[in-house]
């Protein structure tokens, strides 16, 4: 596989290891404070600032995806691997940075580093695409 694809199948995998740890967690709010486990809120607004956090974390995740996913299989299918091989695990190492920051912390300069995270993001997805369509 190419590093592109290792890097996509390992983003798909942080994006399962946070959807599992928030199912854990809830499955442990569940037990700890009786709330049935069919009774939360989808986007995490009934949990404590750590499972919002978590939810949010997922949900990040989640949205991009689906564009790195299709860029990226793009390349492949185009035979075009070496424009997103040499920035794929710098997107995963942002990605995974961008998730352990928001889970950590709200602060003012945590939101910082998460938004200039997203953007390394972002701004290594439109070098893919200008790569491709030139």
């Amino acid at each position: 596989m190419t590093p592109s694809l290792v890097a996509l199948c390992l983003f798909a995998g942080w994006t399962m290891l946070l959807v599992v740890s928030l199912a854990g967690y809830r499955v442990y709010i569940s037990q700890r404070t009786g709330k049935a486990v069919n009774s939360f809120m989808p986007g995490g607004t009934d949990l404590d600032p750590l499972g919002q956090r978590l939810t949010r974390a997922h949900l990040n995740c989640l949205e991009l995806l689906p564009v790195v996913a299709a860029v990226i299989l793009s390349a492949a299918v185009a035979g075009r691997a070496d424009v997103t091989d040499g920035l794929a695990m710098p997107l995963l190492l942002a990605r995974v940075a961008q998730s352990a920051v928001h889970i950590g912390s709200t602060s003012p300069p945590a939101v910082l580093v998460r938004a200039t995270l997203f953007v390394v993001q972002l701004v290594i997805v439109a070098i893919w695409i200008r790569g491709l369509l030139m």
